[in-house]
């Protein structure tokens, strides 16, 4: 076959299958850009000083409501403090809250959903009652009753939205341990003899377990998104703490004047919800083995 046959018959079938793989392997541009601003984020939270050298806390009043410019990139608040700064220290309580409340629901989803999801007929239907009720509740509705019986504070409001989010864990780990208990290589382990907790835990747990991080990472944002709701209410952190919800609370009162104090923290809670978002359901295409 000469030089022009080859080009109208177009690529190898070899190629074309190398190519494939290579395409697959390509991290996408939404993931890509979504794994950068979570970069940006974890050094804002714990190094925010190596990305301003303003102090969040430290007002100006001779620099009150500055628009945006060279010296203030993002402007100055009502107290003549730099945006800037107090978005990027307020990545440090967000993520803080955020974290710490997708593991209270990990954690709990976890234990209730495993517990659930075994052969226990009464402990499953004990659990799955309780997992209805839980969700039965609006999340920020349930979270609110939760702060006003524990009371304010970071602690608080991580363990209200926490609560609020074991439902959504519980049904996927227990719909996952009753599959994996199911399957072929359980009921071989039993037949070779293994233990009831050497096949829990060298086969249901980790089988079982290897799905909890991809709904974590989709959940990430939703928790963020509900401290900051919380926040804004007054129900979270209180001022002057460089929150995003705190944030754009304060901004309220000025947003007819100076619209730059509400705009750049509702922007970064927009963009941490999307970016948390985009790389969960990446990672989940992954898990299924779809193309990304």
């Amino acid at each position: 076959m000469n030089a022009s046959s080859q080009a109208i018959a177009g690529p190898a079938p070899g190629g074309t299958a190398e190519a494939a793989p290579r395409r697959q392997r390509r991290l996408p541009v939404g993931a890509l850009l979504s794994a950068l601003f979570v970069l940006v984020l974890l050094v804002a939270a714990v190094a925010p000083g190596w990305l301003t050298p303003h102090d969040p806390l430290e007002g100006d009043f001779l620099a009150v409501l500055q628009p945006p410019g060279v010296e203030h990139p993002f402007g100055t608040d009502r107290l003549g403090r730099d945006v800037l700064a107090r978005t990027l220290y307020g990545a440090r309580y967000s993520l803080a809250i955020g974290l710490g409340s997708t593991a209270i629901s990990v954690f709990f989803g976890v234990l209730l959903g495993m517990a659930a999801g075994q052969r226990n007929r009464l402990l499953d239907e004990g659990i799955s009652r309780l997992l209805d009720v839980i969700s039965s509740f609006p999340g920020v509705l349930l979270a609110m009753l939760v702060v006003i019986f524990l009371g304010q504070g970071m602690a608080n409001i991580a363990m209200a939205v926490g609560i609020a989010g074991i439902p959504k864990f519980g049904r996927v780990v227990r719909a996952q341990t009753q599959v994996v208990r199911n399957a072929d290589y359980v009921t071989h382990a039993y037949i070779y003899g293994k233990s009831r907790a050497q096949v829990f835990l060298r086969h249901v747990l980790p089988n079982v377990l290897v799905a909890v991080p991809v709904t974590a990472t989709i959940y990430v944002g939703s928790t963020i998104l509900a401290t900051s709701g919380l926040s804004f209410l007054g129900l979270g952190p209180q001022p002057p703490t460089p929150e995003w919800g705190v944030m754009l609370a304060e901004s309220r009162d000025v947003l007819r004047v100076a619209w730059w104090p509400g705009v750049f923290p509702g922007a970064a809670i927009t963009l941490t919800v999307i970016a948390f978002t985009v790389l969960g359901h990446h990672l989940q295409r992954r898990f299924e083995g779809r193309s990304a």
